[in-house]
């Protein structure tokens, strides 16, 4: 990870929300899809992110039943279905939006049963 500083022409060269900080899913996709002319193993990825492996496998386990990314044992990939990919995104931004707007308290409180998981 950072060592809590970076270059002063980064900083001044960066968008307004480049240095948000990601959450694991977030910041492995965006692994994925940066290096998506290589196929990974979970343990090099956890390595690559500064992350627990255990905690990369489950991610990827979840990415992989709503078709994001591909598995052929121990090899990970990010999906060739870029359209999934650009709505999981979308909806992903959605949630954020509602999140900051809302409060997710608030947006918890306003489902139903009749409400689907989106996958």
């Amino acid at each position: 990870m950072s060592s809590g500083t970076i270059d002063i022409d980064e900083f001044e060269n960066a968008s307004d929300d480049e240095f948000e900080e990601q959450n694991d899913t977030e910041r492995i996709v965006l692994f994925l899809d940066e290096n998506d002319d290589r196929a990974w193993k979970a343990a090099t990825i956890a390595e690559q992110l500064e992350l627990d492996t255990d905690a990369v496998s489950a991610i990827l386990s979840r990415l992989k039943e709503r078709g994001l990314v591909r598995h052929k044992r121990p090899y990970w990939a990010i999906t060739n279905d870029e359209e999934r990919l650009r709505s999981a995104y979308r909806l992903h931004q959605h949630h954020q939006t509602a999140d900051e707007q809302y409060g997710e308290e608030y947006l918890e409180a306003l489902k139903t049963d009749e409400m689907e998981e989106v996958q």
